[in-house]
């Protein structure tokens, strides 16, 4: 295709893009679209969960988000929030200081794409809270903080905010993402992550993970 028509093209899209993206909210998802590690496979998934310790779930007596450290510094200025951004975005700019100041980011759970960084939560997988219930509370603090910055595992990913305020601490006996076509991936993160942690699960939260896992 002549140079021209592609510089032309070009301008189209963006002059599209810039209508829909004032209100920071756009429809459709990105066509390219970065994501958290990948969850193992449900079959793996399946027999992870088998082997999880099942049990009552603990007190949160004690239970505080400063003893989870999270949102470190990664590399040079970035912090582990700022690191998932830019993970998670679509042509993501940042400032001097690390901080998103354009980009688009689509929300799994919600199906929602945002151009503000500032609607973006970033979701702990498995809350700190039903951590420290399944297990955390026994941990060290540099433990927590390794747990709360994990971006090895499938434990951080960037989210529309009031979307994972609604989530809160709830396992997914009590809550699962309303894009029902996110949560195969969801429930294969959610036992990747507390199989890696050596975290319990409490039997709702098992069978609600196998009802998932067996529909994958």
């Amino acid at each position: 295709m002549p140079v021209g028509m592609i510089y032309a093209r070009r301008l189209a899209v963006l002059a599209t893009s810039a209508a829909l993206v004032g209100t920071g909210f756009l429809a459709t998802a990105p066509a390219a679209q970065a994501a958290m590690p990948t969850p193992v496979s449900a079959a793996t998934a399946r027999t992870y969960l088998a082997a999880l310790t099942v049990k009552a779930e603990g007190s949160s007596s004690g239970y505080s988000r400063d003893l989870f450290p999270h949102w470190i510094t990664q590399s040079g200025a970035c912090n582990t929030r700022e690191t998932v951004l830019k993970r998670d975005g679509v042509n993501v700019v940042t400032d001097s200081s690390c901080a998103a100041t354009s980009g688009s980011w689509y929300s799994q759970y919600d199906g929602a794409t945002w151009t503000v960084a500032s609607d973006l939560d970033i979701d702990h997988m498995v809350p700190l809270a039903e951590a420290w219930r399944s297990g955390a509370n026994s941990w060290t603090t540099s433990q927590r903080q390794s747990f709360a910055n994990d971006l090895t595992r499938p434990q951080l990913i960037a989210v529309t905010d009031n979307v994972n305020q609604s989530k809160g601490d709830q396992d997914p006996a009590e809550w699962l993402p309303s894009r029902t076509a996110y949560r195969c991936t969801y429930a294969r993160a959610w036992v990747h992550v507390k199989y890696y942690w050596n975290l319990s699960v409490d039997s709702a939260e098992k069978s609600a993970l196998q009802s998932v896992l067996n529909g994958c």
